[in-house]
């Protein structure tokens, strides 16, 4: 059984992927945390998820037909929340709580209380092996629905990664999809200069997968990439992103990993995201 009529789809994913960029920037700002430029670079992988793709129900965040998806770079986790909030799972007031002393809105992901969060990540090379899992007993069920990680690319510096990538393709596991954020940058420096991933695309194809590679900010372009495998193989698609998309000061910044945008550096982000279409 599968969700009927998901009430996120058929979202005009550009605005979706706006409104999640303006959440971020005002719930890491006034709560103080970071990763503002991590989430900024995933936005438009999560307005084309819950858009068109993924099929949930706020109004049954537990359907047993509902697809799975399963945020692996925890630390963005704003995004997440925002994206939820602007499918209709909590009210967006709730998103002014987030990172506050006692909210449930912490600022890796979290489950806990949070209709529409399947896995609480935040320790990096996790979330690849739980959607593994999920997507076995899936296919050993005979149930249809699609399971979904979101990875940084600095966590594919984990060899927990790797074994997950093995046993998926082992196991033939075609209800797995796997996107890895390929902003080039992760917490202290360049993915370059930390580790090394080229060639990137040859090493996933190596161990068994349906590989697609795309401009992780191209709407139509994601929407035919995250099609289910047409191999009988997981599939993982490599999108390419920026860093801080969306800010011109934050974007290519190692900076603004961690960095908070307050004062005047909020004001400048925040007129630049409202003037987007």
């Amino acid at each position: 059984m599968v969700v009927d009529h998901p009430s996120c789809l058929g979202k005009d994913t550009r605005q979706l992927a706006k409104a999640i960029r303006l959440h971020c920037l005002r719930m890491t700002s006034t709560g103080g945390s970071s990763h503002i430029g991590s989430c900024l670079s995933i936005a438009d992988i999560l307005a084309v998820l819950y858009g068109r793709c993924l099929r949930v129900e706020p109004s049954q965040p537990k359907h047993p037909g509902r697809d799975r998806f399963i945020l692996s770079k925890g630390h963005a986790g704003a995004a997440v929340y925002a994206t939820l909030a602007e499918c209709g799972f909590m009210p967006t007031a709730k998103l002014a709580t987030h990172y506050q002393d006692g909210s449930d809105l912490s600022g890796h992901v979290s489950h806990k209380g949070i209709p529409g969060v399947e896995l609480s990540t935040g320790s990096l090379g996790h979330g690849l092996g739980v959607a593994a899992g999920m997507a076995l007993a899936a296919q050993q069920s005979g149930q249809p629905h699609r399971v979904v990680a979101l990875l940084s690319d600095g966590e594919c510096d984990e060899g927990s990664n790797w074994e997950a990538i093995l046993f998926a393709a082992h196991h033939r596991l075609d209800r797995l999809l796997a996107i890895v954020d390929y902003n080039k940058i992760q917490s202290l420096d360049e993915v370059d200069k930390t580790i090394r991933l080229e060639p990137f695309t040859a090493k996933w194809e190596a161990f068994g997968w349906e590989v697609r590679r795309c401009d992780g900010h191209d709407h139509e372009a994601m929407a035919a990439a995250f099609a289910p495998s047409r191999e009988r193989r997981p599939v993982v698609v490599i999108a390419d992103t920026i860093k801080g998309k969306g800010v011109s000061f934050m974007e290519h910044q190692v900076l603004w990993h961690y960095r908070t945008a307050r004062g005047e550096e909020f004001s400048a982000a925040l007129l630049e995201l409202e003037a987007q279409s």
